[in-house]
């Protein structure tokens, strides 16, 4: 979930940059598109569009091809609604952002019977490392990308991130670097090279929570809930004791609202653990 919200966020806040990555074209006149696509809505959170001129980019990505509407035909229906709805060009980018041997990585097209659709796909752990490097919003996909040193290749992304200017830039693009690099690297090797401080500033680490949340609501907001908590404490602390895990699976919706605005000021796992020490179970919860 947090790496579907930070790749959605960049894409959203930095359009422009995207759009010179994959489409090679250099304007400001970008939109973002905010829609249901009528019908039934499609639940994907990793999903963005951008709307250019008389073009649409719809970009995709995806930590694992593993999906419960198969990628290529999710790939497919969104054409036509887009389509149906829009009326222009539309270029559709699957970005996957973990190495797997799965075919579906490589499938870049639906084929059934006489329908046939094709679709652009990046494997970003194949991807030059360069473009990348040179664009701030972009360094976050930078961590991912083709290498034969990754320690080398943090380094570099880095410091890239010192030099960017602008303090809320810096502080936003770092967050996602860190959230990203979690894919790849050992969290002792990230905490070296990034301040925690400067995650915990960045409205990105904000964002994650609530998106989190919201995506939550719709699928159940107890486990939504549960699942945001655990995955950025797992970010910040490594891995949490599994008695831990389970005492914070059985909390209440309004304690885990507590416990996500609490988690800010936790300095170590210590300070988890204390505080649940001081909360009850709802009884109905430790019946479950």
């Amino acid at each position: 979930m947090a790496y579907d919200n930070t790749c959605k966020y960049l894409a959203e806040n930095y359009p422009g940059d995207f759009a010179r990555w994959l489409l090679s074209i250099d304007t400001s006149d970008i939109q973002v598109l905010k829609t249901e696509l009528n019908l039934e809505p499609i639940r994907a959170d990793s999903v963005t569009f951008l709307q250019i001129s008389n073009q649409i980019l719809h970009l995709e990505f995806q930590t694992t091809p593993k999906s419960k509407t198969p990628l290529d035909f999710r790939m497919l229906d969104y054409y036509t609604r887009l389509k149906r709805e829009y009326w222009c060009d539309i270029e559709q980018v699957l970005i996957f952002l973990q190495p797997t041997s799965s075919e579906i990585v490589f499938q870049t097209q639906y084929v059934d019977r006489k329908t046939r659709h094709e679709y652009r796909v990046i494997r970003l752990w194949e991807e030059d490392p360069t473009p990348l490097l040179a664009n701030p919003p972009l360094l976050p996909l930078a961590t991912l990308a083709r290498t034969d040193s990754p320690a080398d290749l943090l380094t570099q992304v880095a410091a890239a991130v010192d030099m960017i200017e602008e303090t809320d830039e810096r502080q936003n693009i770092s967050a996602c670097v860190q959230v990203l690099a979690g894919l790849r690297f050992d969290k002792s090797l990230i905490t070296q090279l990034f301040r925690e401080e400067i995650m915990q500033e960045s409205v990105i680490y904000q964002d994650i929570l609530q998106k989190g949340l919201q995506q939550g609501e719709q699928r159940g907001l107890q486990k939504g809930e549960v699942a945001v908590i655990l995955r950025l404490l797992k970010l910040r602390f490594g891995a949490i004791e599994p008695e831990i895990e389970q005492q914070i699976r059985t909390l209440s919706i309004i304690q885990l609202e507590e416990l996500t605005e609490a988690l800010l000021g936790f300095n170590s796992q210590s300070d988890l653990v204390n505080y649940l020490a001081n909360i009850s179970v709802p009884q109905s919860n430790q019946e479950d």
